[in-house]
């Protein structure tokens, strides 16, 4: 049973729960055999006068008939028990499981995440915890149990007479030979979860981009690789079901002959004189119930191995190894400094060498072409990612030192791409502090310029804005999302892109919440439009993970170099248009 809870990475409640679910399933299983053995007793008084002459013990007859009806309530009851043991345990288990494993997640570095499908985590927590919750249920109390009452039944008879024992069991060992040759049913397993994955991957893909395969009459073409995807899963379930279900149903036949065998030496030893016709008819009937459990077990180990996929996917995942670092980190200062900093999505650093120093309460703009790592950077400066050689010190502390969530409080962070939850407008501000109070939560609306358009909603700040804010503008959302930062206060703000894409009424508004949330803190901006940068105490120009150029945007522009020749190119933008 260690290791039972060893694979499953129970919690000790959790392994003291399945323990007595077993205890529950064994003693169910002995109350089903408690009828047959009064059925020999009633059986043995009825033909007693017939055998020696006598008269019936009606008293006996009805104490016998007392007890048979004791063992059916006593078996309801112990039933009941076995089944509250074994859902409690199960259903207990696997909430803390799914709750370990998005903890888990939240812990992991965004490289783990580049190389995990979304479609496959959700799986992990859903379907392969769903697998296991359904063997803890199901599965193990069953089989565990039945396998102890097997054994104790097996021994009890053995003892009363060792020679029916062995005929009503003789086969046993060839059907559990032939159920353990399914145990290369894992590999199948392996692949069936596969080819589930890929079916979640291409009903996202299609799902995610629906409004292409329309616009664009993709739906045949998409909907073929989705057809396939479901196709091959579809075969692989029929493989696995149909392997199992033969080797299943051999061993059932083999299992069987323990019944011809159990009647073949029974009238063998009765007219030899060795054996008693009560003995004979007692091993008859228990041959007809004793196999029960057994088929049960039959059935239930192709089960246990297939969930034995899933253990190990969730294994795997356990064996990952989370960001950790000092939970009780204090910072002196806010100052942002990267020493030699070198990263590397795969083999080849998109980031090389950078050294930046980028003071408290300042303002400091990263530009430079797309791709040039300005946006890696201030993931690696939020610890999204570690760096692979050099260093970055926040308040001249090391980051890697720091528990990512504890340098997540210094941090605040306003994105191009604005995440929204489906919840009220206040619950998705108020994730910038979760104990702040409404009052704090519309002073920071106000703030962020958003406090006008959230009170004209249907219920105000009780507005549910739907999957990631699919009822509000993007400049609406995006002002949100300042409101969440302005409510966090922390010291140090990353924006990336905040005001890209937006109509200039919606910049206007955003770039008056941005000063806001940006007096007397350490700022970085990512910006493209370097017009609105010029006035930033430093910026940084990057290329090809390169920093290339550093000074204020007189010094840059007069040096005539990169962020010269952009600015130039963007300034020549302004004047074109459609048709010109």
């Amino acid at each position: 049973m260690f290791g039972i809870k060893k694979l499953l990475r129970l919690s000790d409640e959790g392994y003291k729960d399945l323990n007595r679910g077993v205890f529950a399933a064994v003693l169910s299983n002995i109350c089903m055999f408690l009828p047959f053995g009064i059925a020999v007793q009633v059986i043995t008084l009825l033909l007693r006068p017939l055998t020696d002459g006598g008269t019936l013990d009606t008293g006996r007859l009805w104490l016998w008939l007392g007890a048979g009806l004791a063992a059916a309530v006593l078996y309801f009851f112990v039933y009941t028990n076995e089944y509250c043991r074994t859902y409690t345990a199960a259903y207990s288990e696997t909430e803390k499981l799914r709750v370990e494993v998005a903890e888990k997640l939240r812990r992991l570095p965004l490289s783990f995440f580049n190389r995990k499908d979304l479609s496959e985590l959700t799986t992990n927590i859903m379907g392969d915890c769903a697998s296991i919750e359904h063997s803890m249920s199901h599965v193990l109390p069953n089989l565990l149990g039945g396998s102890i009452t097997v054994t104790l039944v097996c021994v009890l008879l053995a003892v009363y007479d060792w020679r029916m024992a062995l005929a009503l069991f003789a086969a046993l060992p060839v059907a559990f030979g032939l159920i353990f040759v399914t145990k290369k049913l894992t590999s199948i397993g392996d692949r069936h979860v596969r080819a589930k994955l890929n079916v979640a991957e291409q009903m996202q893909e299609y799902l995610e981009g629906i409004k292409v395969v329309k616009a664009f009459g993709l739906a045949g073409e998409k909907s073929a690789a989705l057809k396939n995807a479901l196709h091959t899963m579809l075969k692989e379930a029929l493989t696995f079901e149909v392997i199992a279900g033969t080797f299943i149903t051999l061993a059932m036949m083999v299992l069987q002959v323990g019944i011809g065998l159990v009647t073949l030496v029974g009238v063998t030893l009765l007219t030899g004189g060795t054996l008693s016709p009560i003995a004979l008819m007692m091993f008859l009937i228990i041959s007809v119930k004793i196999y029960s459990p057994i088929i049960v077990i039959l059935t239930l180990l192709p089960e246990f191995f297939y969930m034995l996929v899933s253990t190990r996917r969730m294994q795997t995942l356990r064996e990952e190894t989370p960001m950790t670092g000092d939970e009780n980190a204090e910072l002196a200062d806010y100052t942002v400094e990267l020493k030699d900093v070198s990263f590397a999505y795969n083999e080849t650093d998109v980031i090389q060498n950078v050294s930046l120093s980028i003071p408290q309460n300042s303002v400091t703009a990263l530009v430079g072409p797309s791709g040039s790592g300005k946006t890696t950077v201030s993931r690696l400066i939020a610890r999204f990612w570690d760096v692979r050689t050099g260093e970055i010190l926040v308040g001249g502390r090391n980051i890697r030192e720091i528990d990512p969530e504890r340098l997540m409080r210094y941090m605040s962070f306003v994105f191009q791409d604005v995440v929204l939850f489906n919840d009220t407008v206040m619950n998705n501000i108020r994730i910038g502090r979760k104990d702040a109070a409404d009052e704090d939560v519309c002073a920071a609306a106000r703030l962020a310029r958003c406090d006008e358009f959230i009170r004209e909603l249907a219920e105000g700040y009780e507005t549910v804005i739907g999957e990631n804010g699919s009822t509000l503008s993007g400049g609406e959302r995006q002002r949100i999302s300042i409101a969440r930062a302005l409510l966090k206060n922390a010291p140090i703000v990353l924006l990336d892109e905040a005001t890209s894409s937006l109509d200039p009424e919606n910049e206007t508004q955003i770039q008056a919440a941005i000063s806001e949330l940006v007096k007397g803190r350490t700022v970085i901006v990512i910006a493209h439009r370097l017009r609105t940068v010029l006035g930033a105490d430093k910026i940084a120009v990057l290329d090809n993970g390169r920093l290339i150029e550093e000074g204020t945007g007189e010094k840059l522009l007069g040096q005539n170099g990169l962020f010269a020749r952009l600015y130039g190119i963007q300034r020549e933008s302004l004047g074109w248009m459609v048709g010109a």
